[in-house]
Order: C-alpha cells, then structure tokens, then sequence
C-alpha cells in the first residue's frame, strides 16, 4: 500500500471517528446483546452472579487503519438487591486516533412482583437506574501521517478527558426498553481545544417470545437508535434466535447499510462464545470486519 493511500485512509477515518460518539461507539449487535452495560449503566448487576466479559472486533481487518475495538468489563451485584456495580475498559483504534476509556457504574433497582423465570435467563421485574463515571485517554499521532506542510498536523494530540453516562432500564417477563446518555460532560472538561468530543444518546427496546408450547426456542425482536449531535439518526433492527440456552442465531441491520450477524455456543454451564460478522453494503474504506465475545458468568452459569 502506498504512502498517499495509508494517509487518505487515516484522515478520512479519524475525522469520522471525531465526528462520531466518542465516549463509546455504539457496539456491533453480538456486543450489546450479550453485555448491555456497554450502552447502559442501569445493567450493572442486572443477574444474580458476576460475569466477565471480553469483546474484540475489527482485529482481522484487512484494510489498514480500520476500525478495532476490545473491551473487558466485570459486571456483579452487591450484597444489597438494590444495588449493583460494574466497570471496565473500552479501547477504540481508528486510523492514527486511539481512545480507551476506564469507567466504573452504579445502578439502583426497584424490583417489583416477580415474573416466573425461565430457562433462559433470570428475567426480573425490575426498573433500574444507573450512572457512570471515568476518564478517557485520547491520543492522536498526526505525526504518523508524514504531513510537514499543514500546521494542523505538525503535533501528536495527546488528552485526558473524564467522563459521565446515565441510564434507565424497564424490563419484565416479555419486554425490555432502555434510554441512556454516553457522555453527558462531552469534551467541556478537556484539557485540550481542538478537539469535538460529542456523547450519544441511545433509546432501545425488544420484545420475547417463544415458538411454541414447549418453550424451547425464544425469538427476540430488538430495535436501538442512537443519535449524536450534528449526525443523523442510526438504527440497528435486530433479530436472535436462543434454543435453550445451547446456542443462539443473531441477524440484523443498520442504518449506515451494514447486516450484523453473530452465532454464539454455551459451553459448559459458565462459558458463552460468540463470533459475530458485520458486512458492509457499500464501498467504504472501513470494509467488512468479525469479532468475537467471550463471557463468563458465575454461580450458577447461564
């Protein structure tokens, strides 16, 4: 690849990057399905054991300077039902931009008259409230581009932003919804001017259901939109499919003309792995990327 594609590649994608929610992208489908705290705070301790969870996409990408992200979050309750805590870190790469954010979150539950749980996930009667707090480290090596005769480019961009998420969370036996707010602070607390850092605001709902009497096979519709100032709406419609906890199908689309999908296996009791695709349905410079969630959850498992 020559020098003048690498540098196209890398601009076209940090400007992206700046222009999109930068306190956490919104993850792929497989992410969020599996670990709602990384768009919501109100899911810190949502299941009676602690799990584990480690998430990488776009590390295969073939085209350079192409999105990668990785995260590993702990996510437990407390020795109050009430409350429960999370945290972790989450790291986006894009081009010569680099953000990893350290994070911890709170969420206070009302539980209400308990539906039945099933099979397939303890599924509590609960309106939950979250909030977040922590510190992004923001690094841009323009240097890396090569380019002298621009003053916007003469200096690596290096700054240290903290960081603020609030969250709700409704959800019973059939339905769930969601709204929660990345970054509330934006880049008003950064030690550096030249740069946008905007939050995103996120509303999500699904429905559950089952195929038949027997109640082996669970449908979950899902729809997310995000918005971030200055950008248009996106919207993910998603669809996954869960036999008895043994394996799940995912399917789904985004408004940016990309097709999610994921499949995951429970292995053992504990374990749950899942490799997810997103297919783009236009040429971009970003292309087609995989990823994989591994998640490991205590106690009694999945």
């Amino acid at each position: 690849m020559n020098n003048k594609y690498i540098i196209t590649v890398a601009i076209v994608l940090s400007i992206s990057f700046l222009q999109s929610l930068f306190a956490q992208q919104t993850p792929v489908f497989s992410n969020y399905s599996s670990n709602g705290v990384l768009i919501n705070p109100a899911y810190a301790g949502f299941y009676p054991n602690a799990d584990i969870t480690f998430t990488s996409s776009g590390q295969l990408n073939k085209v350079e300077g192409s999105p990668k992200t990785m995260s590993l979050l702990v996510n437990m309750p407390t020795g109050s039902e009430h409350v429960g805590i999370a945290g972790g870190a989450y790291s986006d790469q894009i081009g010569v931009t680099t953000a990893t954010q350290l994070f911890g979150t709170y969420s206070y539950k009302l539980l209400f008259d308990s539906d039945r749980n099933t099979w397939w996930s303890y599924n509590p009667h609960v309106l939950s409230f979250g909030i977040s707090a922590g510190v992004m480290f923001f690094d841009e090596n323009l240097l890396d581009l090569g380019i002298h005769n621009d003053p916007n480019f003469v200096n690596n961009i290096s700054t240290t932003i903290p960081t603020l998420g609030a969250g709700v969370l409704y959800n019973r036996e059939h339905v769930y919804i969601g709204l929660s707010a990345s970054n509330l602070l934006g880049d008003s607390l950064s030690s550096e001017d030249n740069i946008d850092v905007k939050g995103a605001y996120y509303i999500y709902g699904g429905y559950r259901f089952f195929t038949n009497r027997f109640k082996e096979v669970l449908i979950t519709p899902s729809m997310l939109l995000k918005y971030v100032s200055g950008s248009p709406f996106q919207a993910d419609l998603n669809t996954k499919v869960n036999y008895k906890n043994k394996f799940e199908l995912g399917l789904g689309y985004r408004t940016d003309a990309s097709i999610n999908a994921f499949v995951g296996l429970y292995l053992f009791d504990h374990l749950k792995v899942l490799y997810s695709y997103n297919k783009m349905m236009k040429n971009t410079l970003a292309g087609d990327s995989h990823g994989i969630v591994l998640s490991w959850r205590l106690g009694e498992g999945f």
